[in-house]
């Protein structure tokens, strides 16, 4: 498996992934409803933000995206086929160096408020604390982690 830095020419493949899981599935046009299109995510490539493909040979199987700004992972996903086989621990490695490469010393990320959600255990057994509910915006109801620089 390859871990690489995206390109604006693979925006295409971050929303084929993200719309291929199983867990938290959207659809384009749900995600759309967010503001998240291949417009904004181009945009925010360009700005404070980075994001990884996972490959093994030249097939993308899985991508990171985080934004410096806010101190956040944004999302980690995984094509279904390749769950389970250590890919979401590269990714969130990729994104947890490069955020502390910032100078970053306290990251967190949001997912759904339910423990058998195998975000949440995945989360847990990589040393992300639950800290909160989120209350309001997009978020409402998920739990916020966050994880501090060692």
């Amino acid at each position: 498996m390859n871990i690489r830095i995206a390109q604006q020419d693979d925006i295409d493949i971050l929303f084929e992934i993200r719309t291929s899981v199983v867990e938290n599935h959207q659809s384009r046009e749900e995600i759309a409803e967010l503001g998240i299109t291949p417009e904004s995510v181009a945009k925010m490539l360009e700005t404070d933000c980075c994001a990884w493909i996972a490959e093994i040979g030249d097939r993308p199987i899985g991508f990171s995206i985080v934004n410096a700004t806010e101190k956040t992972i944004f999302g980690i996903f995984v094509l279904p086929a390749f769950e389970c086989r250590g890919v979401g621990r590269a990714l969130i490695q990729a994104a947890e160096n490069w955020l502390w490469s910032k100078g970053i010393e306290e990251i967190w990320l949001v997912t759904g408020n339910d423990p058998s959600l195998r975000a949440y255990g995945f989360y847990l057994h990589l040393d992300w604390i639950p800290v909160s509910i989120e209350s309001d915006g997009d978020f409402k109801g998920e739990m916020k982690f966050v994880k501090r620089r060692r």
